[in-house]
């Protein structure tokens, strides 16, 4: 069931992303279009409460409950750029918008770039992290929450590749005039 809810989630992430530009651009229906862009973070809310739900009742954690906190953290983290790079597009396209922005390719600039995004990934995984605690004190029984610690090391693990694949990647490259 959770998976399925996850699934869900994504899907009604972007359909209410796309309709929300769709009424924004291309209708022109301003009104509509906050309404169903403001609904893009309550698709989360309602993940969330599902899985709560699903533990609530006795549920044992499985790994589709550590993927829900994942995908709520990194979705609070990234969803907000997620929705300006579909903003961006879309107003350039159908709305005579500017150019979308492009992060920078080389130097400095890139390395900045490459540290704001690893920020957002640590917000991430620090939301995540705090969901999947507090489902693990609120179960209170670590048998039935073996599998959301299980999460917590990956996360982690997922942090330190991303700051070594990219912000301190770019910033080597950019310190030796490379990139």
């Amino acid at each position: 069931m959770v998976i399925g809810l996850i699934i869900g989630g994504e899907i009604g992430f972007w359909v209410l992303l796309a309709a929300g530009l769709v009424a924004r651009y291309l209708v022109r229906w301003h009104r509509l279009s906050t309404v169903l862009l403001i609904g893009v973070p309550l698709v989360d809310v309602v993940v969330l409460a599902a899985t709560a739900v699903d533990l609530h009742r006795g549920g044992t954690a499985t790994d589709a409950h550590g993927l829900a906190a994942a995908y709520l953290g990194f979705s609070v983290a990234f969803g907000p750029s997620m929705v300006r790079w579909a903003d961006q597009r879309v107003a350039h396209r159908f709305a005579g918008g500017p150019p979308p922005w492009k992060p920078p390719k080389r130097g400095w600039p890139r390395a900045r770039h490459e540290w704001r995004e690893w920020a957002k990934a640590l917000l991430a995984v620090g939301i995540s992290g705090a969901l999947l605690g507090a489902a693990i004190l609120l179960v209170g029984d670590p048998d039935r929450t073996a599998a959301l610690t299980g999460w917590i090391a990956r996360l982690a693990g997922l942090l330190a590749i991303w700051l070594v694949a990219f912000p301190v990647w770019a910033t080597a490259a950019a310190a030796v005039g490379r990139r």
